[in-house]
């Protein structure tokens, strides 16, 4: 590795401009939580700090931020650091910001640059083994992230950066492309045993597996194949699930007067397949994902209560109720005795 005194010598020169002029034309003092430090003679630091924010602007991005020269050098990362070598992510370069801003987290007003709420996802120190114009390889050392990393230029602020050491989960696994959902088979009765049951609505919807990472969501229907979700639900429980990949299961049905997302299960989650998890234990893991908003919600489910369930389904005039076995597995693409299907209705 090269020391990073040496590595130094392949930095960009500060300049004798002001290196904040850009940062603070775009941003009001008077309105803005934000550091706005008047112009002065920078501070400067051991230029071994990182900080990566997640911000939640007009669409969901991580900010990375090396401290160098004085000030904090700038990438919007779209879709976060890859976790993995075998994906690169579009990195922008964004104007320096001033070394007060690796503390900030809160919320820039509507309508301001950047308008949106800022979290601090990560932060530690880092190594320099080279920074050029062109490329900038980084030792990470963070509590979220750690390891190797490569950023080079593209085209004009366009960058990528590259996981060089190899994954930082070795046991992660990535999102399936496409996933048939389980189908419940049809009954006419509840199941005998209900306290091996739990019963959830059956809504009378439309069926949709949601693939979400990087904060963003893309859907598949009731054949695996690629639908399309309610306007803005994608970047919206994207952001809601920020870096966490996961892969949900719902259906979408009119509440109200709108289109809304009910998940009833989660079939994946940070890089851990769930399907031969039990039931229960899936919709308890979903239940502490908090997934409530404007454009989704976490159905409801009830252990050992079918026949209130099946009385509630039919005040609402919902077709019927869902039972599913509490000790089941998730079974892609077939119907299953393990989730019966029961009219709200006795025939």
């Amino acid at each position: 590795m090269t020391p990073k005194k040496d590595a130094k010598k392949d930095a960009r020169a500060p300049g004798k401009g002001d290196r904040l002029a850009e940062y603070r034309s775009r941003r009001d003092a008077g309105r803005t939580p934000e550091p706005v430090p008047e112009e002065r003679a920078l501070p400067h630091g051991d230029d071994d700090t990182f900080v990566v924010q997640e911000h939640h602007a007009s669409s969901l991005h991580w900010d990375l931020r090396f401290e160098r020269d004085g000030v904090l050098v700038s990438w919007a990362v779209p879709k976060g650091l890859p976790w993995s070598p075998e994906t690169n992510h579009l990195a922008v370069h964004t104007e320096d910001h001033p070394l007060e801003y690796a503390t900030f987290e809160g919320d820039i007003p509507r309508g301001e640059y950047g308008g949106g709420a800022v979290h601090i996802w990560d932060r530690g120190t880092y190594e320099t083994e080279k920074w050029s114009e062109r490329e900038v390889k980084v030792v990470l050392h963070g509590s979220r992230v750690s390891g190797r990393y490569v950023l080079f230029r593209t085209r004009g602020r366009n960058w990528m950066i590259h996981r060089m050491d190899p994954p930082a989960d070795p046991g992660a696994e990535p999102l399936p492309e496409s996933l048939p959902p389980m189908r419940a088979s049809e009954r006419s009765r509840l199941p005998r045993d209900g306290t091996a049951w739990a019963f959830e609505f059956a809504w009378d919807g439309r069926r949709l597996l949601a693939y979400v990472e990087g904060g963003r969501a893309r859907f598949t229907g009731d054949g695996g194949r690629a639908a399309d979700g309610p306007a803005r639900l994608g970047s919206r429980l994207g952001a809601a699930l920020g870096a966490r990949p996961a892969l949900l299961d719902g259906e979408v049905a009119v509440l109200e007067g709108r289109e809304t997302y009910l998940i009833f299960d989660v079939l994946h989650l940070d890089g851990r397949p769930l399907l031969d998890v039990p039931y229960r234990e899936r919709r308890e893991t979903l239940d502490g994902l908090g997934l409530s908003g404007p454009l989704w919600q976490t159905a409801p489910w009830y252990p050992g209560e079918g026949g209130a369930v099946r009385e509630a389904a039919r005040a609402r005039d919902l077709p019927g109720v869902v039972a599913k076995r509490l000790d089941s597995r998730y079974e892609p693409g077939g119907e299953s005795d393990a989730w019966r299907l029961v009219p709200s209705r006795r025939r």
